[in-house]
């Protein structure tokens, strides 16, 4: 994929607009989710992201806790760069997530039969778990409620 960098600032409160010709070359490529590598003052951040329509308009989401890593502020005019994502669930799996998938084959094959947004979801919810022993406690849950049968988000992560 080709550099694709360019300069803006926060359009609303979590999101930037991708200029169009740079989304459009993301779309051709058959990249909807992309690595964005953000820099601001010297500091940067990646995170995985998807391109989203509004009108006619491509925007990235640019959540409140990323900004305030790099001190973003609305005013503020930033570097952005897009990068194919490579990524196999659009998202970075967690080792701990990864480890009792991989020890259970009859939940990973559930989890793999799931929609590519429903594995998003529980992978940033084990993201947000900062303790690796509470990760795989809640991986253990997650992966004992889809052998159960429990579809819901948020029934999924709860203890039976």
């Amino acid at each position: 994929m080709k550099r694709l960098i360019f300069e803006t600032s926060l359009v609303s409160s979590h999101s930037i607009i991708v200029p169009l010709e740079i989304a459009q070359y993301c779309l051709d490529q058959k990249h909807k989710r992309v690595l964005i590598e953000i820099t601001f003052n010297n500091q940067t951040i990646s995170f995985h992201a998807a391109l989203q329509k509004l009108n006619e308009e491509y925007r990235i989401t640019f959540n409140a806790a990323n900004q305030k890593k790099l001190g973003v502020f609305p005013s503020d005019y930033f570097t952005v760069q897009l990068f194919e994502d490579t990524s196999k669930y659009g998202v970075e799996m967690p080792e701990e997530f990864d480890a009792v998938l991989q020890s259970d084959p009859e939940a990973f094959e559930i989890f793999e039969s799931l929609t590519d947004g429903k594995k998003r979801s529980l992978i940033y919810y084990i993201l947000k778990i900062k303790r690796s022993q509470t990760r795989i406690d809640k991986a253990l849950i997650i992966t004992e409620n889809l052998k159960i049968g429990i579809r819901d988000n948020r029934e999924l992560i709860k203890k039976i």
